[in-house]
């Protein structure tokens, strides 16, 4: 299949391209190449005939119909994603990830392309004290972030329901892995304890989430890609549920650091206590998740470790963001 993955350079979209190529796709990444877009990410790819890297924003629909053109389907991840930006920055997080998938499907419908993946987060439901969340459940986000992806959400399912296009619609839990920006959790935590600081933990410690390794969500992309109802909705989680305390715990015996280097610091505006999601619909159609959380973690920790060169430079540019 020939591919366009919006959002190619980033954390999840990278680790992705890097999957497509290696199973023979033909691959177009067209990302803006904002402060979490990192070519570095792709620097293994070289132009040719099954890879391509193009720059462009979403909301560019010119730029983007060009590079659009001639594709099968389209895996939507350009996304604005921290929520901690998103109270300071709410309308850049409604333009990219509204606006932006606005048009991402008028130019897909316009071009007539078989498919839109859509991914999204397990977010836009909001809290959940027990149980998990399914998704016919109601949308209840609780920041600009999540509110922005929930609009997101709704935009490319209305473009099924009003046009026809195909479009799925992924909602997947925290992710973790390579090339993660090192403003999230586990890669802020690592490099600050790598470097002998303090982590930041939020409040009492004691939120709730289900971590899933990017290798075990890329597969789930794989499978909704290919098989997928249009217009469904398919939640994907890994069963990994964890407070942050204790997240933090296993990150400070991996990294050799002890409680010490816990900084705890006053709580996120309008911090859900705890995410999620009933996965039942994309086990049937045969997904599961394959990487052990606690072997997935050292790993990670490991690559971290093993990279400054990549993450050195991403946090000097970040104290200037």
């Amino acid at each position: 299949m020939r591919l366009l993955v919006t959002g190619g350079a980033g954390f999840i979209g990278a680790n992705y391209v890097h999957r497509l190529v290696a199973a023979g796709h033909m691959v177009t990444v067209y990302d803006a190449l904002t402060y979490a877009g990192n070519p570095a990410n792709l620097a293994k790819l070289v132009d040719g005939d099954d890879y391509q890297f193009v720059q462009g924003d979403v909301l560019d629909g010119v730029s983007l119909a060009e590079a659009m053109r001639g594709h099968d389907a389209v895996l939507h991840l350009a996304a604005e994603s921290h929520v901690d930006r998103s109270l300071v920055y709410p309308s850049t997080f409604a333009s990219t990830n509204c606006e932006g998938t606005a048009t991402v499907c008028r130019i897909a419908l316009e071009l007539g392309i078989e498919r839109v993946l859509h991914v999204s987060t397990d977010e836009v439901y909001g809290s959940i004290e027990v149980g998990s969340f399914r998704e016919d459940d109601p949308l209840a986000p609780s920041s600009p972030y999540s509110a922005s992806k929930a609009g997101s959400d709704l935009i490319a399912l209305s473009y099924h329901a009003s046009h026809g296009l195909d479009v799925v619609v992924t909602r997947a839990t925290n992710n973790y892995g390579r090339f993660q920006f090192p403003e999230k959790v586990i890669p802020l935590f690592t490099t600050t304890l790598l470097r002998g600081g303090q982590v930041p933990l939020y409040g009492d410690g004691l939120n709730v989430r289900d971590w899933i390794h990017v290798d075990d969500h890329c597969a789930a992309l794989d499978l909704v890609l290919e098989h997928g109802l249009a217009g469904g909705v398919y939640n994907v989680g890994a069963g990994n549920e964890l407070s942050n305390r204790d997240l933090t715990g296993r990150l400070l015996a991996l990294c050799g650091a002890d409680q010490t280097s816990i900084d705890y610091v006053d709580d996120r505006l309008g911090h859900d206590r705890r995410y999620s999601v009933d996965p039942g619909r994309i086990r049937a159609l045969g997904w599961a998740p394959a990487v052990d959380f606690d072997d997935g973690l050292a790993t990670t920790v490991d690559w971290y470790r093993n990279h400054p060169d990549w993450w050195e430079p991403l946090l000097a540019q970040q104290d200037r963001l």
